[in-house]
Order: structure tokens, then C-alpha cells, then sequence
């Protein structure tokens, strides 16, 4: 299967080629799309040169820092109208092992229509965070899947692959949501239209290089959508129910 992988990036220079050269350490033909928000660290200028030297890597610039939503939108917009049987979206941090991706693949050739790399099922984890952390990740995982009735263990992990017809059926870049959320307001797109989400573990180490995108302005804004969206179905299911009564 052609693969393309969308990498957002901001300040990833230190990472980027350590990345890169991974990706192309795999037994796939699989691409790159790297998508920069305006790196003030030259990170696009090193993607482009790698890309003369090891190939298939393209760059899309961005103006500014935009956020991983909308850089997402940005970069599924392009590669949607490619000759792409998969789409393959993670982080450029090497947080996300590039070699989980072919055990991705399998899973898309046996019938999945995404996959998930989880930190929460069994033989996923994650190293190298502090607790606090771990047990914000893990408790908001389990109240997203909770609320909005999710299959998924890990609604919020980044690194995923799609078959592309499913992608490009959720619409991906009528999303609204920046941060975290996004990353679930698709997988509740695909759970919603009856696609079969298969997860795989993946161990998450914290990023050696490089500062950390999170903030609490993304928490708060992922807790606040996820719980709108919550109210929104249950008064549709409520609405549902009211139609049937005779």
C-alpha cells in the first residue's frame, strides 16, 4: 500500500533528521509530508534538504503557528487529492517509533479502517512522564471514551494510520477542534460512521529534544469539546427516543 505520513512540525529541527532516516529505515514505500508552522528554528530548510538526499519528502508552509488542528487540516487537504492508499499521522519528536508502522499496515490489509497506536491496551505505556501527567492522560482518556461511548482506549494518540477512503469520508478538514480535541473528534467520526478502529500498543517515551507543545489551554479546550459533544449526543439520542413514542 502507498503510504504518506503528515508531520506537523514547529521547532522539531533537532528531531527532524533523526526522524526522517528512520522512516526511511522501513521496508515500505511510504512518503512524507512535513507541515510547518513558520519553524523559527529552520526546521522546513532541514526537512527540504534531507529531502534532496533521501526522497520522497515534500514540505508545506505555513505562515504562522496555526495549531495541530488546524496543521492537520491543512496537510489531510493536500494529500486527500494524491494517489495515497493510506495516510499515517504522528508526531516528529520520535515520541511515535517509526517501526510500529508495517504492524500498522498489517492491521489496515486485514480489514481495519484505522488504526491507533495505544498506549492503553495491553503492551502499551508510556515512559519518562511524571505522574501527574500520566494520570491526566489516562483518566482524560477514559472519561472521553466513557462520555461519548467510544470503543477506543486511546482517543487522544497522535500516531495512527487510515485506509483513505475512510479518512477522506469523515471530511477531516470540516473539523473544528485544535489540540488534543481534534484527535478525537475524529475517531469519534469514525465511530459514529461504523468504521472498525483497531488498536496496537505502542510505547510513548517523552521527547529527549525539543520543548513540548502541551499546554493547559489545550487540556481545558479538549475537556470543554468533548463534554459539548457529549451533551449534543445525548440530547439527540433523547430527541431519537421523543420521534418513536406513540
Amino acid at each position: 500500500m502507498r503510504s504518506v505520513i503528515v508531520l506537523p512540525t514547529y521547532n522539531e529541527r533537532e528531531n527532524i533528521e533523526g526522524f526522517l532516516r528512520a522512516v526511511r529505515d522501513i521496508d515500505a514505500p511510504i512518503d512524507v509530508l512535513v507541515v510547518d508552522d513558520a519553524s523559527p528554528d529552520g526546521t522546513a530548510d532541514a526537512a527540504r534538504a534531507l529531502g534532496g538526499e533521501l526522497g520522497g519528502i515534500a514540505v508545506l508552509d505555513r505562515v504562522a503557528k496555526e495549531g495541530l488542528g488546524s496543521a492537520y487540516r491543512a496537510g489531510f487537504d493536500r494529500v486527500l487529492t494524491e494517489d495515497y492508499d493510506v495516510v499515517i499521522s504522528m508526531d516528529a519528536d520520535l515520541s511515535h517509533d517509526p517501526a510500529e508502522i508495517p504492524e500498522m499496515l498489517t492491521l489496515l490489509e486485514g480489514g481495519a479502517d484505522a488504526v491507533i497506536g495505544s498506549r492503553y491496551v495491553r503492551g502499551g505505556g508510556t515512559t519518562d512522564w511524571p505522574t501527574h501527567r500520566r494520570l491526566l492522560s489516562k483518566w482524560g482518556n477514559a472519561y472521553t471514551r466513557t462520555v461519548l461511548r467510544l470503543s477506543a482506549n486511546d482517543c487522544t494518540s497522535g500516531y495512527r494510520a487510515y485506509r483513505i477512503d475512510a479518512l477522506r469520508s469523515i471530511r477531516p478538514t470540516t473539523t473544528q477542534a485544535e489540540g488534543y480535541a481534534f484527535l478525537t473528534e475524529l475517531v469519534r467520526r469514525l465511530d459514529r460512521s461504523g468504521y472498525e478502529i483497531a488498536e496496537t500498543p505502542i510505547i510513548f517515551r517523552d521527547r529527549e529534544r525539543g520543548k513540548s507543545k502541551m499546554s493547559a489551554r489545550i487540556v481545558v479546550e479538549s475537556m470543554w469539546l468533548v463534554t459539548s459533544w457529549a451533551v449534543a449526543d445525548t440530547l439527540r439520542r433523547l430527541r431519537g427516543r421523543g420521534d418513536r413514542q406513540p
